[in-house]
């Protein structure tokens, strides 16, 4: 097992292309050109470290079947015998050097910040798995950690074609679309088990962000926002997670357009913990079209507005669908937490060329 180590990270982000030093949304210089031609050349670099069988796993041919084989499950929930439960070459499959060029191309698809989100939920992972593997019996399939993320090519990588990147394991579903010098990080699901822990003595909350800025958003609305916001039930997952391409539901809760100024932009920052996951150029084009929308988008909340309550929300507009979920059964916890980001007009890249 490889131990991502921060100096490894960052050397990483360096193979990837990627400035080391923290470079935000909006301060990255590279063409949309540029970042896609980055993109294909990691592609093609991981390619070039697989031997046959390894790329046969990790090569799929991109259509409406391969690309909907995605899930947040642990490896071993899937019972069925031969049932995929993802496409791709897993983590665990590969030496040192093929991860860190699967980890690269990666990072080329994603923003340096939402690769750091991306490998904080993947070490949430590998910290469930030291504290659950002592109390699995020995027949039981499940399990967690770093070697059970798989990456997946759908398509031919070129700079001019359709193909698709699939990184995922617990937790974690990253499906990027790129055509030409455009992609789509959507549907994208993002989670954590547990939400909170230390490494390397630093203290990682891979969806604090999410969560910190909801709470914000929702202690400025007045009563009657708030009122509106809150929805008659207790929801206890998600309802368009995955498995739901092509679902829609009713807008419910408060719309943005009875938002003073600083309410919508604390909405549309909410916003950006999931869209700037994807590289900055897609990213900031994205948050355009969301903040040009955001008048008729509505975001609706369960749950109390205290820090340590159990929250769900859910944001919702003609380009986006957010929602945030705490999980368990029988009784949900804020240490487990699932969210999706979809396009109803736009998952799979359904609107590119």
């Amino acid at each position: 097992m490889v131990n991502w180590t921060k100096i490894r990270l960052v050397a990483i982000l360096l193979i990837a292309g990627l400035s080391a030093s923290g470079a935000g949304t909006g301060q990255r210089a590279s063409t949309d050109a540029a970042a896609m031609a980055k993109a294909v050349t990691a592609a093609h670099a991981f390619l070039a470290t697989l031997n046959d069988q390894q790329r046969a796993r990790a090569v799929l041919p991109l259509n409406a079947a391969t690309r909907k084989v995605w899930s947040n499950l642990p490896t071993g929930v899937t019972m069925q015998v031969g049932a995929n439960e993802r496409n791709g070459l897993k983590l665990g499959a590969m030496s040192a050097a093929q991860q860190d060029a699967a980890l690269a191309l990666v990072a080329a698809t994603l923003s340096r910040s939402g690769f750091q989100k991306v490998m904080n939920i993947v070490n949430a992972d590998q910290q469930l798995e030291v504290t659950s593997a002592p109390q699995r019996g020995a027949g039981n399939r499940v399990r967690f950690g770093r070697d059970e993320y798989y990456l997946a090519i759908l398509g031919a990588p070129s700079a001019d074609g359709r193909w698709m990147l699939q990184f995922g394991g617990h937790h974690l579903a990253v499906n990027v679309t790129v055509a030409a010098r455009q992609s789509v990080l959507t549907p994208t699901h993002t989670g954590a088990q547990p939400a909170a822990y230390t490494l390397n003595g630093q203290s990682i909350r891979p969806l604090g962000g999410e969560n910190d800025k909801a709470l914000k958003l929702i202690r400025t609305l007045d009563a009657a926002q708030q009122k509106q916001a809150r929805l008659g039930y207790e929801v206890r997952n998600l309802v368009l997670g995955p498995g739901e391409d092509g679902k829609t539901i009713q807008p419910e809760g408060v719309r943005a357009s009875a938002f003073n100024n600083d309410q919508r932009a604390l909405l549309l920052d909410l916003v950006r913990e999931w869209v700037d996951i994807l590289d900055d150029s897609p990213a900031a084009a994205k948050m355009s079209e969301i903040s040009a929308n955001l008048a008729d988008t509505w975001f609706a909340w369960s749950g109390s507005p205290a820090n340590g309550g159990l929250v769900y929300f859910r944001i919702q507009g003609p380009t986006v669908l957010i929602e945030y979920a705490p999980q368990g059964n029988p009784r949900p916890s804020n240490d487990h937490i699932h969210t999706i980001y979809r396009d109803p007009t736009n998952d799979y890249g359904a609107k590119l060329p």
